[in-house]
Formats: structure tokens, sequence, C-alpha cells
């Protein structure tokens, strides 16, 4: 199965150790060698690569490696397909406009596509490539299109339709997910299959918070830690978090078959 990471901070940062040990999951120290693609926000646009080889292997990635950038939002994805073709555009993460915002989307799982479009049809957002999470993230689009009508919709909105929305998912399959939309990072935490066959269970992702200087704060999620310092912790299934300027502004949980809000 695929792995995620991203990282959002108050002040732009370079992420290139981060990005190394990500990237050597991608075909060096784990089997994640479909595919990998990276997004991150500058000057209020989307910088995204994509390729549809390993990572570990891949001369782009090397570049920026040796030629490293800095933002406040980056979002990160290493493939082992599962649905679609080995090719750029079932790459991820995938990115659009809404709203005259760029919203960046990256999913780890395997979704049932044929139970998704039957549930979700979809209205003006459509997918290039062939995957579930292409979908799922045109479904995402349609669903905030109402909201996106008027400048930056009010935080509440979003986030209760991204739960929604993550509800949705999860009846589905497996549904890690990232998605950003120019303001807010949510990161979703779902099952994740341990390889060997064996049945997807949680945790799904992982997260860390870095207070770097008295003034920075940094929030990294991954799907399994790429460090060995203390303070990593994994999320419970169906957790969601929104992150701000590297900073957890909201936190949804599952319990007792009610939405608690912290």
């Amino acid at each position: 199965m695929c792995e995620l990471f991203a990282m959002s901070s108050r002040s732009p940062v370079e992420v290139r150790s981060s990005l190394e040990a990500f990237a050597r999951h991608g075909g060096l120290e784990a089997p994640h060698k479909d595919g990998w693609g990276l997004a991150y926000y500058a000057d209020g646009d989307v910088r995204l690569v994509k390729e549809a080889e390993a990572a570990s292997d891949s001369e782009c990635m090397r570049f920026i490696h040796e030629h490293p950038f800095v933002s406040g939002v980056v979002i990160s994805h290493i493939r082992k397909a599962t649905q679609g073709r080995l090719a750029m555009k079932n790459c991820q993460p995938f990115a659009r406009e809404l709203g005259g915002r760029m919203h960046v989307f990256a999913h780890n799982g395997d979704l049932d596509l044929a139970r998704l479009r039957t549930a979700i049809r979809l209205e003006q957002f459509h997918p290039v490539g062939d995957t579930d999470s292409e979908y799922a993230f045109c479904a995402l689009l349609d669903r905030l299109r109402p909201l996106w009508r008027r400048p930056i919709p009010a935080f509440q909105d979003r986030l209760a339709a991204v739960v929604r929305f993550a509800a949705e998912m999860r009846a589905l399959g497996p549904a890690n997910f990232l998605y950003a939309d120019g303001d807010v990072l949510f990161i979703h935490g779902h099952k994740r299959s341990p390889g060997g066959g064996q049945p997807p269970r949680a945790p799904g992702l992982h997260v860390l918070s870095r207070a770097c200087a008295p003034d920075q704060q940094v929030v990294i999620t991954a799907s399994v830690p790429l460090t060995q310092e203390p303070g990593w912790h994994s999320l419970t299934s169906g957790e969601l978090l929104a992150v701000r300027g590297g900073e957890i502004i909201a936190r949804v949980r599952i319990a007792a078959r009610e939405l608690a809000v912290a």
C-alpha cells in the first residue's frame, strides 16, 4: 500500500531531510516503487511534480534534494499501485483550482471504486486518470463547490464538509488522506495494510509536532514515523486533524458512534 507525507509550518521551511527519508521508502527501504509525487505551496500557487517511477531512483527527486525549496505546506505520496495502470496521471498528489485557490489531495488506501461511483455521481470535477483516489478527490471538490462560491468559506463549514466526506470514504475501504485548500491542511487517519496479505488495521497515519524556535511551529504527518525522535503519535481510526501554520486547530474523533470535536 502507498505512503503519505505532509508538513505544515508557521513560517516556510525546508523539508529536505524528511523528504529524503520518505523517498527511501519509494523502492529502496519499502516496495512503493510505482510512482511518486510532491506538491508544495508557494506565492499562492502550487508546484506539482510527479513521476511514474520509483522515488529512490529518480533523478528529479535527487535534483529536489540538491536544490531544496521552502514552503509552509508540503504534501507527498509514494505509490504501490492497487488501482489504475502505471502512469503519471495516476500518481499523486492531485491538484485542482476551486474558488480561486489551489486544492491538493493525496490518498492511501483501496476504495471500492464501483461502489464509490454508484454512491457519488460527479458533477463539475472529473478524474484525468483511473484511480479510486482521484475519483474521491473529485467527489470532495464537488461537495465543497457550493461553499467556495465566496472567498475562503468559514473554517467550521469546511471542516464539517471534510468530516462528512471522510465518513463516506471509510465505508468504502481504507481512507487515509491529506487535503489542503490553501489555508488549512486536513489529515485523516484510518486503516493501513501491514502487508503479507494481512487485513488493513489502524493506525493509518502518524503525526509529530515540533516547536523549532519561539516563532516556529511545525506539524509533520507520515504513514510510518520517519525519525527515531520522541513525539510521534498514531491517529486513531477515523481521526481527523485540521492544521494551520504548524498548529493543530481542530481534532475530530469518532467515539461511541458520535462525532466529538475538540
